[in-house]
Protein backbone atom coordinates (compact mmCIF):
# COMPACT_ATOMS: atom_id res chain seq x y z
CA UNK A 1 0.00 0.00 0.00
CA UNK A 2 1.52 3.46 -1.38
CA UNK A 3 1.50 6.00 1.69
CA UNK A 4 -0.22 9.38 0.13
CA UNK A 5 2.59 12.19 -0.29
CA UNK A 6 2.29 14.44 2.37
CA UNK A 7 3.13 18.25 1.39
CA UNK A 8 5.21 19.81 4.72
CA UNK A 9 4.58 23.99 4.74
CA UNK A 10 7.40 25.99 6.32
CA UNK A 11 6.24 28.42 8.46
CA UNK A 12 9.25 30.22 8.18
CA UNK A 13 9.27 30.70 4.54
CA UNK A 14 5.56 31.46 4.16
CA UNK A 15 5.98 34.07 6.97
CA UNK A 16 9.10 35.40 4.16
CA UNK A 17 6.93 35.47 1.86
CA UNK A 18 3.98 37.32 3.29
CA UNK A 19 6.58 40.16 4.12
CA UNK A 20 8.46 40.22 0.87
CA UNK A 21 4.70 41.05 -0.51
CA UNK A 22 4.01 43.46 1.73
CA UNK A 23 7.35 45.00 1.74
CA UNK A 24 6.32 45.44 -1.99
CA UNK A 25 3.16 47.62 -1.36
CA UNK A 26 5.32 50.10 0.82
CA UNK A 27 2.59 51.10 3.25
CA UNK A 28 4.72 53.87 4.53
CA UNK A 29 4.07 55.98 1.71
CA UNK A 30 0.85 54.71 1.38
CA UNK A 31 0.07 56.47 4.36
CA UNK A 32 0.93 59.71 3.60
CA UNK A 33 -1.27 59.62 0.75
CA UNK A 34 -4.19 58.79 2.84
CA UNK A 35 -3.50 61.51 4.91
CA UNK A 36 -4.86 63.76 2.33
CA UNK A 37 -7.70 61.29 1.25
CA UNK A 38 -9.68 61.33 4.45
CA UNK A 39 -9.83 65.15 4.77
CA UNK A 40 -10.59 65.67 1.60
CA UNK A 41 -13.57 63.79 2.46
CA UNK A 42 -14.38 65.72 5.72
CA UNK A 43 -14.16 68.91 3.73
CA UNK A 44 -16.08 67.63 0.79
CA UNK A 45 -19.38 66.30 3.08
CA UNK A 46 -18.31 69.35 5.79
CA UNK A 47 -18.65 67.19 8.67
CA UNK A 48 -17.77 63.68 9.00
CA UNK A 49 -18.69 61.60 6.15
CA UNK A 50 -19.47 58.50 7.41
CA UNK A 51 -17.59 55.35 8.48
CA UNK A 52 -18.24 53.17 5.69
CA UNK A 53 -17.45 55.26 3.05
CA UNK A 54 -14.28 56.38 5.07
CA UNK A 55 -13.61 52.53 5.01
CA UNK A 56 -13.99 52.00 1.42
CA UNK A 57 -12.35 54.74 0.05
CA UNK A 58 -9.62 53.78 2.17
CA UNK A 59 -9.03 50.67 1.07
CA UNK A 60 -9.48 51.29 -1.86
CA UNK A 61 -7.22 53.76 -2.14
CA UNK A 62 -4.77 51.52 -0.69
CA UNK A 63 -5.38 48.48 -3.34
CA UNK A 64 -4.86 51.11 -6.05
CA UNK A 65 -1.77 52.68 -4.35
CA UNK A 66 -0.09 49.18 -3.17
CA UNK A 67 -0.53 48.42 -7.01
CA UNK A 68 1.52 51.17 -8.19
CA UNK A 69 3.90 50.57 -6.07
CA UNK A 70 4.82 46.85 -6.76
CA UNK A 71 4.63 47.40 -10.70
CA UNK A 72 7.15 50.55 -10.26
CA UNK A 73 9.52 48.24 -8.40
CA UNK A 74 9.69 45.67 -11.55
CA UNK A 75 9.75 48.75 -14.01
CA UNK A 76 13.57 49.90 -11.31
CA UNK A 77 14.79 46.73 -10.69
CA UNK A 78 17.72 47.67 -12.79
CA UNK A 79 18.09 50.93 -10.94
CA UNK A 80 17.32 49.51 -7.80
CA UNK A 81 20.13 46.98 -7.66
CA UNK A 82 22.45 49.94 -8.16
CA UNK A 83 21.51 52.01 -5.20
CA UNK A 84 22.07 51.33 -1.58
CA UNK A 85 18.97 53.05 -0.61
CA UNK A 86 17.25 50.32 -2.52
CA UNK A 87 19.48 47.23 -3.21
CA UNK A 88 17.74 45.78 -0.62
CA UNK A 89 14.57 45.11 -1.66
CA UNK A 90 12.50 42.26 -2.70
CA UNK A 91 13.78 41.93 -6.03
CA UNK A 92 16.73 43.13 -6.39
CA UNK A 93 17.86 40.42 -3.64
CA UNK A 94 15.89 38.14 -6.15
CA UNK A 95 12.88 37.02 -3.09
CA UNK A 96 10.34 37.18 -6.07
CA UNK A 97 10.27 37.14 -9.24
CA UNK A 98 9.49 40.09 -12.29
CA UNK A 99 6.60 38.42 -13.10
CA UNK A 100 4.92 37.38 -9.73
CA UNK A 101 5.37 41.07 -8.82
CA UNK A 102 3.59 42.24 -11.72
CA UNK A 103 0.57 39.91 -11.77
CA UNK A 104 0.53 40.87 -7.43
CA UNK A 105 0.69 45.16 -8.70
CA UNK A 106 -1.99 44.53 -11.75
CA UNK A 107 -3.80 42.46 -9.52
CA UNK A 108 -4.36 45.50 -6.75
CA UNK A 109 -4.73 48.23 -9.05
CA UNK A 110 -7.88 46.26 -10.47
CA UNK A 111 -9.09 45.33 -7.44
CA UNK A 112 -8.68 48.85 -6.53
CA UNK A 113 -10.57 50.20 -9.22
CA UNK A 114 -13.58 47.68 -8.75
CA UNK A 115 -13.91 48.02 -4.97
CA UNK A 116 -13.88 51.71 -5.39
CA UNK A 117 -16.78 51.65 -8.22
CA UNK A 118 -18.74 49.22 -6.06
CA UNK A 119 -18.41 50.96 -2.80
CA UNK A 120 -18.18 54.74 -3.64
CA UNK A 121 -18.57 55.73 -7.71
CA UNK A 122 -17.08 55.17 -10.90
CA UNK A 123 -15.71 58.75 -10.44
CA UNK A 124 -13.30 58.10 -7.53
CA UNK A 125 -12.32 54.28 -9.31
CA UNK A 126 -11.51 56.15 -12.58
CA UNK A 127 -9.35 58.92 -10.50
CA UNK A 128 -7.87 56.35 -8.41
CA UNK A 129 -6.97 54.17 -11.28
CA UNK A 130 -5.77 57.68 -13.23
CA UNK A 131 -3.26 57.87 -10.57
CA UNK A 132 -1.71 54.37 -10.81
CA UNK A 133 -1.30 54.67 -14.15
CA UNK A 134 0.07 58.37 -14.59
CA UNK A 135 3.03 56.91 -11.45
CA UNK A 136 3.67 53.73 -13.77
CA UNK A 137 3.58 54.84 -17.12
CA UNK A 138 4.30 58.27 -17.17
CA UNK A 139 6.58 59.11 -13.69
CA UNK A 140 8.05 55.73 -14.06
CA UNK A 141 8.36 54.71 -17.77
CA UNK A 142 8.48 57.89 -19.44
CA UNK A 143 9.90 60.93 -17.47
CA UNK A 144 12.50 59.48 -14.55
CA UNK A 145 15.06 58.22 -16.56
CA UNK A 146 15.03 61.09 -19.11
CA UNK A 147 14.46 64.78 -18.00
CA UNK A 148 14.95 66.69 -14.46
CA UNK A 149 11.36 67.53 -14.26
CA UNK A 150 10.90 63.74 -13.36
CA UNK A 151 9.68 64.50 -9.87
CA UNK A 152 7.53 67.60 -11.10
CA UNK A 153 5.22 66.57 -13.83
CA UNK A 154 5.12 62.95 -12.01
CA UNK A 155 4.29 64.29 -8.88
CA UNK A 156 0.77 64.77 -9.81
CA UNK A 157 0.23 60.87 -9.50
CA UNK A 158 0.39 61.42 -5.87
CA UNK A 159 -1.93 64.52 -5.38
CA UNK A 160 -4.33 62.22 -6.84
CA UNK A 161 -5.49 60.84 -3.75
CA UNK A 162 -7.42 64.32 -2.90
CA UNK A 163 -9.58 64.10 -6.01
CA UNK A 164 -10.50 60.21 -4.98
CA UNK A 165 -11.47 61.60 -1.40
CA UNK A 166 -13.66 64.52 -2.55
CA UNK A 167 -15.25 62.47 -5.51
CA UNK A 168 -16.04 59.18 -3.02
CA UNK A 169 -18.25 61.89 -1.12
CA UNK A 170 -19.40 64.19 -3.90
CA UNK A 171 -19.30 62.36 -7.47
CA UNK A 172 -17.57 65.54 -8.41
CA UNK A 173 -14.57 67.12 -7.80
CA UNK A 174 -14.49 70.98 -7.11
CA UNK A 175 -12.45 73.94 -6.63
CA UNK A 176 -11.27 73.08 -2.45
CA UNK A 177 -10.41 69.49 -3.95
CA UNK A 178 -8.32 71.04 -6.96
CA UNK A 179 -6.33 73.23 -4.63
CA UNK A 180 -5.40 70.35 -2.43
CA UNK A 181 -4.30 68.73 -5.29
CA UNK A 182 -2.29 71.65 -5.72
CA UNK A 183 -1.18 71.67 -2.16
CA UNK A 184 0.26 68.01 -3.28
CA UNK A 185 1.80 68.85 -6.17
CA UNK A 186 3.84 71.96 -5.26
CA UNK A 187 4.90 69.63 -1.66
CA UNK A 188 6.43 66.82 -4.11
CA UNK A 189 9.11 68.82 -5.75
CA UNK A 190 11.11 69.78 -2.24
CA UNK A 191 10.14 66.86 -0.35
CA UNK A 192 11.76 64.51 -3.15
CA UNK A 193 14.35 66.89 -4.41
CA UNK A 194 15.73 66.93 -0.19
CA UNK A 195 16.26 63.02 -0.94
CA UNK A 196 17.80 63.23 -3.94
CA UNK A 197 20.70 65.61 -2.17
CA UNK A 198 21.14 63.04 0.98
CA UNK A 199 21.26 60.43 -2.46
CA UNK A 200 23.11 62.25 -5.02
CA UNK A 201 25.99 59.84 -5.75
CA UNK A 202 23.27 56.71 -5.77
CA UNK A 203 20.97 58.45 -8.53
CA UNK A 204 24.03 60.02 -10.30
CA UNK A 205 25.50 55.98 -10.29
CA UNK A 206 22.02 54.91 -11.60
CA UNK A 207 22.22 57.55 -13.82
CA UNK A 208 18.86 58.82 -12.95
CA UNK A 209 18.84 62.57 -13.88
CA UNK A 210 17.24 63.89 -10.40
CA UNK A 211 17.72 67.64 -10.71
CA UNK A 212 20.18 67.50 -7.54
CA UNK A 213 22.67 65.25 -9.56
CA UNK A 214 22.29 67.66 -13.38
CA UNK A 215 22.25 70.98 -11.94
CA UNK A 216 23.98 70.48 -8.34
CA UNK A 217 22.88 71.25 -4.50
CA UNK A 218 22.68 75.27 -4.70
CA UNK A 219 20.75 75.45 -8.16
CA UNK A 220 18.29 72.50 -6.96
CA UNK A 221 17.74 74.61 -3.46
CA UNK A 222 16.63 77.87 -5.47
CA UNK A 223 13.56 75.75 -7.31
CA UNK A 224 13.04 73.73 -4.15
CA UNK A 225 12.58 77.44 -2.67
CA UNK A 226 10.29 78.89 -5.30
CA UNK A 227 8.26 75.65 -4.88
CA UNK A 228 8.02 76.20 -1.13
CA UNK A 229 6.56 79.48 -2.11
CA UNK A 230 3.77 78.16 -4.69
CA UNK A 231 3.14 75.58 -1.78
CA UNK A 232 2.42 77.86 1.03
CA UNK A 233 0.34 80.33 -1.31
CA UNK A 234 -1.41 77.69 -2.57
CA UNK A 235 -2.25 76.36 1.38
CA UNK A 236 -3.77 80.11 1.66
CA UNK A 237 -5.57 80.04 -1.68
CA UNK A 238 -7.55 77.14 0.33
CA UNK A 239 -9.13 79.84 2.79
CA UNK A 240 -9.78 81.81 0.24
CA UNK A 241 -12.88 79.31 -1.68
CA UNK A 242 -14.54 79.20 2.70
CA UNK A 243 -14.50 75.70 2.52
CA UNK A 244 -12.34 75.91 6.01
CA UNK A 245 -12.17 78.56 8.39
CA UNK A 246 -9.97 80.50 10.83
CA UNK A 247 -8.24 77.56 12.46
CA UNK A 248 -6.70 76.24 9.28
CA UNK A 249 -5.58 79.66 8.23
CA UNK A 250 -3.77 80.40 11.35
CA UNK A 251 -2.23 76.09 11.15
CA UNK A 252 -1.32 77.19 7.92
CA UNK A 253 0.23 80.43 8.21
CA UNK A 254 2.41 79.31 11.32
CA UNK A 255 3.61 75.92 9.20
CA UNK A 256 4.17 77.84 6.20
CA UNK A 257 6.50 80.35 7.75
CA UNK A 258 8.46 77.45 9.09
CA UNK A 259 8.44 75.14 6.11
CA UNK A 260 9.43 78.13 4.08
CA UNK A 261 12.85 78.68 6.50
CA UNK A 262 13.19 75.08 6.96
CA UNK A 263 14.09 75.24 2.95
CA UNK A 264 15.89 78.75 3.36
CA UNK A 265 18.54 77.08 5.93
CA UNK A 266 19.10 73.82 3.85
CA UNK A 267 21.05 76.15 1.59
CA UNK A 268 23.69 76.13 4.22
CA UNK A 269 23.29 73.20 5.43
CA UNK A 270 22.52 70.47 2.69
CA UNK A 271 23.81 67.63 5.15
CA UNK A 272 20.51 68.33 7.43
CA UNK A 273 18.45 67.27 3.84
CA UNK A 274 17.36 64.08 5.46
CA UNK A 275 16.02 66.13 8.45
CA UNK A 276 14.22 68.93 6.02
CA UNK A 277 12.81 65.27 4.80
CA UNK A 278 11.00 64.05 7.18
CA UNK A 279 9.68 67.62 8.13
CA UNK A 280 8.27 68.00 5.01
CA UNK A 281 6.20 64.76 5.83
CA UNK A 282 5.12 66.71 9.32
CA UNK A 283 4.91 69.45 7.26
CA UNK A 284 1.77 67.79 4.59
CA UNK A 285 0.47 66.24 7.43
CA UNK A 286 -0.17 69.08 9.41
CA UNK A 287 -1.49 71.34 6.87
CA UNK A 288 -4.25 68.27 6.05
CA UNK A 289 -4.99 67.22 9.59
CA UNK A 290 -5.90 71.24 10.18
CA UNK A 291 -8.37 70.66 7.16
CA UNK A 292 -10.21 67.71 9.31
CA UNK A 293 -10.42 69.44 12.73
CA UNK A 294 -11.38 72.49 11.48
CA UNK A 295 -14.13 71.23 9.45
CA UNK A 296 -14.93 69.34 12.32
CA UNK A 297 -14.44 71.63 15.12
CA UNK A 298 -15.48 74.73 13.61
CA UNK A 299 -18.23 73.36 11.09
Amino acid sequence: MTTPAVRITNPRTDTSTLKTYVELMKLRIIELLLITTLPAMIAAAEGWPGWWLVFATLFGGTLSSAGANAINQVIDTDIDRLMSRTKGRPLPTDRVSKRAVLVFGSTLGAAGFFWLWATTNLLAAVLSTIGLLAYVFVYSMLLKRSTTQNIVIGGAAGAVPALVGWAAVTNSVELPAWIMFAIVFFWTPPHFWALAIRYRDDYARAGVPMLPVVVGEKRAMDHMMAYTVALVGTTLLLYATGSVDWLYLTVAVVAGVAFLAGTWMLRDHPEAAMKYFGYSNGYLSVIFIAIAVDVLVLG
